[in-house]
C-alpha cells in the first residue's frame, strides 16, 4: 500500500518577533556547536539536511505557553544548528548513530505540539524532524491493526483511516492537526474519547524503534503476547530520550455508526466526581464524559452560579451506548437536566487554540496544569491545587475541570491566568507550576497524565518517582550511553550540563 497522505508540517504557535532567522536562544550556555566536517557527516547520513537560519529558528520551539511568551521578546528555548529530515528508519538510525559517536545532542520531533518544552533542542545540536515519515502503510481490516508511521498528523491520519477504511483509532487529542503519530506515543498522550478507546498505551499494539547507537529494532505486535515484559510500554512515553518510534502498529475499531449525548448540572464540583465515578465503576464507558467547576461552566458554557456542568457524549454500537447512556441518567437522577446543545457547543469548540495566542500576545500568562489521581483523593487535589496556585501574586484566574474516567481514577485539568510586569513573566510561571505541582503531589496526585514532562517538568520528576528514579537513569545509560537523545528532558542527568530550567 503507498503512503497517504502526503507529510505533512508542523503549525507555528506564534509569531517571532523580529523573525526566526534571528530568534535568540534563550538557553546558549553550554550549547554544542557543529562544525563543517560534522555536517558534511551528518548531509551523507540524512541527504535532507536544513541549516538556514529561519528554519533553524522555527525548528526550535514547540508550543510551551512559557516559550510562546519568549516568542515575544524574539526568543526561542534552545537553538538547533542543523534540522535533519529522514526519509525512512534507516535514514534515522544513521542519524543517530553519527550523533552518538561525535556526542552531539539530538532531538526527535514531529509536530512540535508539545506544550511543556519537549522538543526544545535545549543544548542546541540537531533537529530531527520526523515529518516526512508520514502515512498508513497498512490496515489488516480482519485484525483491526493499523500500521502507521510516526509523522503522520492526527487529522489527516483520522480523515484517510475512516473515508478508506471505514475505521478509528479514537484518539482525538485537542492538537488533532498540531500532533503527530509519534509525538502521541512519545509523551503517553490522551484524546477526548479515551473514556471509550483508552490512552494511547492502550491503542499501541507494537513499536519499530531506531536506538542510539544505530540498531532498529521492533517491540511487541501481537494481542497480548506473554514473552517477557512489554518492551513496547518501556518506550511509550519515554519522549524520545531512550530511541526514537519510527513506526507503530495501532489498535482500530469500525467507525462509529451511533452517537448519543446528554448534559446535566451538579450542585458542586465533588458531587459529579462522585457521579463519573460511580458510571465508570458500574461498566459505562461513554466516550466523553467532561465536568467543569462553576468558574469554567460559567466562562464557557454560560451557565447560572452554583451549577456545574457535565457533559456526556459516546458513539459506536447502539445497543452498547443505550446501555451506557441509561447507566449515566441513572446516575444524574436528581441532576439538573441541561441544554444538550451545551455538547455541541463544546464539540464546535474543542480543538480550538487560538485564544492561547491573542492572550499571550496581550501580555498575560496563561497556561494549563493536568494531572492523574484516584478517584479518593481526586476532591483533596482539585481544592489544594486551585487554592495553590490562586494564592500565587499575580494570579487573576484559576479553574478545573475532570476529562478522563477511569476504573481507579480520572484526570483533573487546571487552568491559571495572570498578569505581571513583563520582566517577572518567568519567575510568576515557574511560582505557580511549584505551588500548583506541590500541591497536587502531596495531595496524592500524579506529575501528569497526558502532556507528559518535556523539559517543564523534568524538575520534579526525581520526587514524583521516588526510588524509581534510579532505575530510569540506568535505562537511560544503557540505551544512549552517549546521553545524547534528547537531553535535558524527563530530569535525566546531560553529558552537556545541567538541565537549563528554571
Amino acid at each position: 500500500m503507498t503512503l497517504s497522505p502526503p507529510p505533512g508540517s508542523p503549525t507555528a504557535p506564534i509569531a517571532l518577533a523580529g523573525g526566526a532567522a534571528s530568534a535568540k536562544a534563550r538557553f546558549s550556555d553550554g550549547a554544542i556547536d557543529l562544525d563543517q566536517g560534522f555536517l558534511e557527516r551528518l548531509r551523507s547520513a540524512c541527504p535532507h539536511l536544513d541549516t538556514d537560519p529561519a528554519a533553524l529558528g522555527e525548528a526550535s520551539r514547540d508550543w510551551w505557553p512559557l516559550g510562546m511568551v519568549w516568542a515575544t521578546e524574539g526568543q526561542v528555548g534552545g537553538r538547533a544548528g542543523a534540522v535533519a529530515r529522514p526519509a525512512d528508519a534507516a535514514e534515522v538510525a544513521a542519524v543517530l548513530a553519527l550523533c552518538s559517536q561525535a556526542g552531539v545532542p539530538v532531538t526527535a520531533a514531529g509536530g512540535r505540539s508539545s506544550v511543556v518544552g519537549g522538543t526544545v533542542p535545549v543544548h542546541g545540536g540537531v533537529l530531527l524532524d520526523l515529518c516526512a515519515l508520514s502515512g498508513i502503510v497498512e490496515v489488516d481490516a480482519t485484525s483491526m491493526v493499523v500500521e502507521v508511521l510516526p509523522g503522520t498528523f492526527g487529522d489527516t491520519f483520522e480523515a484517510e483511516l475512516q473515508a478508506s477504511h471505514g475505521l478509528t483509532v479514537g484518539h482525538w487529542p485537542q492538537s488533532m492537526s498540531l500532533s503527530t503519530v509519534g509525538g502521541w506515543l512519545a509523551c503517553r498522550g490522551a484524546g477526548q474519547l479515551s473514556n471509550r478507546y483508552g490512552k494511547i498505551e492502550d491503542i499501541v499494539v507494537g513499536l519499530e524503534l531506531a536506538l542510539a547507537d544505530g540498531r532498529v529494532v521492533r517491540t511487541g505486535g501481537q494481542a497480548r503476547q506473554a514473552v517477557g515484559p512489554d518492551l513496547t510500554q518501556l518506550f511509550v512515553g519515554s519522549e524520545g530520550t531512550l530511541g526514537v518510534i519510527t513506526r507503530a502498529w495501532l489498535q482500530a475499531h469500525p467507525a462509529p455508526p451511533h452517537r448519543r449525548q446528554a448534559a446535566y448540572g451538579l450542585p458542586t464540583f465533588t458531587d459529579g466526581l462522585d457521579v463519573m465515578r460511580r458510571i465508570t465503576q458500574r461498566g459505562a464507558t461513554p466516550a466523553v464524559m467532561r465536568l467543569y467547576d462553576e468558574i469554567e461552566s460559567q466562562r464557557n458554557h454560560h451557565t447560572a452560579p452554583g451549577v456545574n456542568v457535565l457533559l456526556v457524549l459516546d458513539e459506536g454500537d447502539g445497543t452498547m451506548i443505550d446501555a451506557g447512556m441509561e447507566v449515566v441518567a441513572e446516575e444524574c437522577q436528581g441532576a439538573q437536566r441541561l441544554d444538550v446543545g451545551l455538547v455541541d457547543h463544546w464539540l464546535e469548540k474543542r480543538n480550538d487554540v487560538a485564544a492561547l495566542e491573542a492572550l499571550i500576545s496581550r501580555g498575560f500568562v496563561v497556561d494549563t496544569l493536568e494531572v492523574a489521581g484516584p478517584w479518593a483523593a481526586l476532591p483533596a487535589i482539585w481544592e489544594a491545587t486551585t487554592t495553590a496556585v490562586g494564592a500565587v501574586e499575580g494570579t487573576l484566574a484559576v479553574s478545573a475541570h475532570q476529562s478522563h474516567s477511569y476504573q481507579t481514577g480520572g484526570c483533573l485539568y487546571f487552568t491559571f491566568a495572570g498578569k505581571v510586569e513583563a520582566d517577572r513573566r518567568d519567575g510568576y510561571y515557574t511560582a505557580v507550576w511549584d505551588a500548583g505541582t506541590r500541591a497536587v503531589l502531596a495531595a496524592g496526585g500524579a506529575l501528569s497524565h497526558h502532556h507528559g514532562v518535556g523539559l517543564n517538568r523534568a524538575r520534579f520528576v526525581a520526587g514524583a518517582l521516588g526510588p524509581a528514579f534510579d532505575l530510569l537513569v540506568e535505562l537511560k545509560a544503557a540505551l544512549d550511553p552517549a546521553g545524547v537523545l534528547n537531553p535535558g528532558k524527563l530530569g535525566l542527568p546531560s553529558p552537556f550540563g545541567t538541565v537549563p530550567w528554571p
